[in-house]
C-alpha cells in the first residue's frame, strides 16, 4: 500500500520541473488507474488531453494566467482535465443494468452538473494516481477556459475544467506547506 504521506500529507504542488520526460506508457498507466475511481452511475465523464509537445504548449500559452506561463511551459506534461458534455452516450456500456442514458439526455442541466462534478472528482483521482506512480503535480485553475476550449475542443463537446502539470519536480525548490483549516473549522459530526 502506498504511504499516504507520498500522495497527500507531504505532497506539494510543484512549479519547478526537471528536464526529464514522462513516457507515454506512464500517461496511459496513469489514466488506467484514475478511471477506476467511483463516479455516480459509473458515468466517467472526465476526458484528458495530455499536452507534451512544444508546439502544443505554444497553443496553450495564450490561455494561461501570467503566473502560470513559465511553470507550464517547462513542465514535461500539462494535462487539460476536461469533461465530456455527451458522456451519457457511453452509458449503455458503462451502466448496462438499466437505461441511464435517457435521464441525462433528456435533462441537459442535470447532465452538465453531473459531468462537471464527476469530471472534477476523476481529475482528483488522476492527481492522486500520478503521485502514487511517482509523478509530481501542479494543479491549477489560472487559465481562460474559453480560450482553451476554442483552441483544443472547438466542437464544444469537451469542456476544460482545470490544468495539471505533471513530471518530475525540482524538490529543492518547493514551498513549505500552506495552512489548512482544522477539523473543528471544516467539519461537523452530528
Amino acid at each position: 500500500m502506498t504511504d499516504t504521506k507520498e500522495i497527500l500529507e507531504e505532497a506539494r504542488s510543484h512549479a519547478v520541473w526537471l528536464d526529464r520526460p514522462v513516457p507515454p506508457d506512464l500517461l496511459r498507466r496513469l489514466y488506467d488507474i484514475a478511471k477506476m475511481g467511483p463516479t455516480s452511475t459509473n458515468c466517467c465523464p472526465m476526458r484528458v488531453l495530455f499536452v507534451t509537445s512544444l508546439q502544443a504548449k505554444e497553443r496553450l500559452k495564450p490561455a494561461l494566467s501570467e503566473s502560470n506561463v513559465e511553470k507550464t511551459m517547462k513542465a514535461p506534461v500539462t494535462a487539460i482535465i476536461a469533461y465530456d458534455t455527451l458522456f451519457y452516450d457511453l452509458m449503455p456500456m458503462l451502466f448496462p443494468a438499466r437505461d441511464m442514458r435517457t435521464p441525462y439526455a433528456s435533462n441537459l442541466q442535470h447532465a452538465e452538473t453531473t459531468a462537471f462534478r464527476n469530471g472534477t472528482l476523476q481529475g482528483a483521482y488522476l492527481v492522486i494516481a500520478a503521485r502514487a506512480l511517482g509523478l509530481d503535480c501542479g494543479a491549477m485553475s489560472g487559465f481562460n477556459n474559453a480560450k482553451v476550449d476554442a483552441e483544443f475542443f472547438p466542437d464544444g463537446r469537451w469542456k476544460s475544467n482545470f490544468l495539471c502539470n505533471l513530471g518530475y519536480a525540482d524538490r529543492t525548490k518547493v514551498n513549505p506547506p500552506k495552512p489548512r483549516p482544522s477539523f473543528e473549522e471544516a467539519c461537523r459530526v452530528i
